[in-house]
């Protein structure tokens, strides 16, 4: 069979014919597959797999998870796109796989997870991958943040009318997250009904995240904007012994505090700190706020709070365990900002946020694979050599997406990499970071013997 298609500038004439030779665009991604079987994923995923088939023709679970992941990293952002895949014969051969699942088999298989199986899958593979995070002396600074995942139609169990911004009375869910932010890494995830408020269980999921990081390295700070700002929080905080800065809500009480200040340090002439201690209605003792104030000025808008009593400047207040001075307060605090980054990819280059079935726990299941993913994607860029933070849709466009041939010569499988997309020429440096890396490992929480 043979057609014809004309070249837009010139007008030429091009002859379509057909091809069986196996071609893929994703021929990068073998580098990505050389970090995963060099961790062992699959390994790992067929010992936690709570999901077993009975059929001798049906796919195997773990490889159907992995499939699905593989389909999120080549761009897929609903079930549907997985269906792109199962005819790329060469990408096939690449991950040793016979049949490439339909996104129906895709589905049934996260339809499969309840509570117990998201439990004893997503638990063991989260601290599997927490013994590989590189130990800091000076420890990680863990980020809280909720964000909306807006949702179409009226089927999925958990959505509701809540708090979102871009579209209000739209069903959605309201995820909540927790980050290390030095190695980019999701430390725990939970999905939400859409009309919880953005603090509401945040101490049980913290008493989870903690649980499943054990005795891994200490945790310098907890992070966390206005809608954190709990006394119960504050006080689980303080009874583990984390050292916290919290953006402080601007309640009558606090206001009244902050109005009192009179000791404000000028750090130059359009900004000034100070700070107070406050006992809020409730609290069994008074904690320290810190206050920057800001001038208010024509030529850049001001961040922060206005009060009425001091029209002139707008404030930010942080309630804080740390000693430090103010301005590290506020500095330190400022770095969470790139939580809002991880989010974003996380929706934008992973599509979390498309990703939704009828019941809850199975797109509760599909959530968390993808938290999973991020952090393999984060883990892949530092065992590669990359030497800073690249977005997933970044490693796609640079590393992945590389058209390729694959052919057997006699036994062996050969990969052609286009030399156009960069070829071995890219990605030689990335595989030899990839197979001489040496994983550090992590201490797991040992419990004390009985004696």
């Amino acid at each position: 069979m043979e057609a014809q298609a004309t070249r837009i500038f010139d007008g030429r004439k091009v002859e379509l014919r057909e091809t069986e030779q196996y071609l893929t665009p994703y021929g990068g991604l073998v580098v990505f597959l050389e970090f995963l079987n060099r961790i062992g994923l699959v390994r790992k995923v067929m010992e936690c797999m709570p999901v077993v088939h009975r059929s001798p023709n049906s796919i195997p679970p773990a490889q159907t998870w992995v499939a699905f992941l593989i389909s999120v990293v080549a761009g897929a952002r609903r079930f549907t796109h997985a269906s792109w895949l199962r005819g790329d014969r060469a990408l096939h051969e690449m991950l040793g796989m016979d049949r490439f699942p339909s996104d129906d088999t895709i589905r049934n298989l996260f339809l499969r997870f309840g509570m117990g199986e998201i439990q004893r899958f997503f638990e063991p593979m989260t601290e599997w991958m927490m013994e590989r995070l590189a130990r800091r002396v000076e420890g990680h600074s863990l980020d809280l943040d909720s964000t909306v995942f807006e949702r179409h139609g009226q089927q999925q169990e958990g959505a509701a009318k809540g708090y979102n911004p871009r579209r209000p009375g739209r069903l959605s869910h309201h995820p909540l997250l927790a980050v290390l932010a030095e190695s980019h890494f999701v430390m725990h995830g939970w999905l939400r009904s859409g009309n919880s408020g953005t603090g509401r269980g945040v101490t049980e999921f913290l008493k989870e995240a903690l649980a499943l990081w054990g005795e891994r390295g200490p945790l310098r700070v907890v992070r966390a904007d206005a809608g954190f700002f709990d006394n119960e929080l504050l006080s689980f905080l303080e009874a583990r012994e984390l050292d916290y800065i919290v953006v402080a809500r601007f309640t009558k009480s606090v206001k009244r505090e902050v109005t009192r200040i009179v000791q404000w340090r000028d750090l130059d002439e359009n900004y000034a700190v100070g700070e107070c201690e406050i006992k809020l209605m409730g609290w069994s003792r008074p904690r320290r706020f810190v206050a920057v104030r800001e001038q208010i000025r024509d030529s850049k808008p001001s961040l922060g709070k206005k009060l009425i009593d001091l029209p002139e400047y707008t404030f930010r207040v942080f309630v804080t365990s740390l000693p430090s001075a103010p301005e590290e307060i506020w500095r330190d605090y400022n770095h969470r900002a790139d939580m809002e980054n991880r989010i974003a990819e996380l929706k934008h280059d992973l599509g979390a946020d498309r990703f939704c079935l009828k019941d809850f726990h199975a797109t509760d299941a599909v959530f968390r694979s993808i938290l999973l993913l991020f952090n393999l994607l984060s883990e892949f860029r530092r065992v590669s050599g990359m030497p800073q933070h690249k977005e997933p849709a970044t490693l796609r466009s640079e590393v992945f997406l590389c058209g390729a041939e694959m052919k057997r010569e006699g036994d062996n499988l050969i990969l052609s990499l286009a030399a156009g997309w960069g070829g071995l020429k890219r990605r030689i440096p990335l595989i030899t970071s990839v197979l001489t890396w040496v994983f550090p490992f992590s201490p797991k929480l040992t419990p004390a013997l009985v004696t």
